[in-house]
């Protein structure tokens, strides 16, 4: 495993939209396990591929019960609304009120191929839309109510 840079601010890669992964292989394998130790090292609840310069549909989460992969994740549905502060890796110092559901339902496909459904709620549900929101270039000031 590699710690890898976590591209910042104004870098380009950070707006584009992500693709769809196609084959999950030791590539992917190695590329999750790198993001999955890049978060840990920099203390992030989060981290998306592009922030590691990758654009593929790929995120990893760890709101406290070990890290989580989400390979190619779609928000199925979602319920209530909830503001809350939020930062972001690639935007150091940098946090603002944003409005997310309370609670979701996502699914995804994980490094062995299965395809599952997650419920999710409080800061996992927000780290999920923030997470995803990467994958389609949106950063999270770009949701900050003004």
């Amino acid at each position: 495993m590699a710690i890898r840079q976590i591209r910042i601010d104004e870098d380009p890669i950070l707006r584009k939209k992500s693709r769809v992964i196609e084959k999950i292989d030791d590539k992917i394998k190695i590329l999750n396990d790198d993001m999955v130790e890049t978060m840990n090292k920099a203390e992030g609840v989060g981290l998306a591929a592009p922030q590691v310069g990758i654009l593929k549909r790929l995120f990893v989460i760890d709101v406290g019960d070990g890290p989580m992969t989400f390979i190619n994740p779609t928000i199925i549905s979602t319920e209530g609304e909830e503001e809350d502060e939020e930062a972001c890796l690639s935007l150091p110092e940098q946090s603002g009120l944003v409005k997310r559901p309370e609670s979701l339902v996502v699914e995804a496909t994980d490094l062995d191929g299965t395809v599952f459904q997650l419920y999710c709620a409080d800061l996992l549900a927000r780290a999920v839309c923030h997470e995803l929101d990467h994958l389609d270039g949106i950063l999270f000031i770009d949701r900050v109510e003004k």
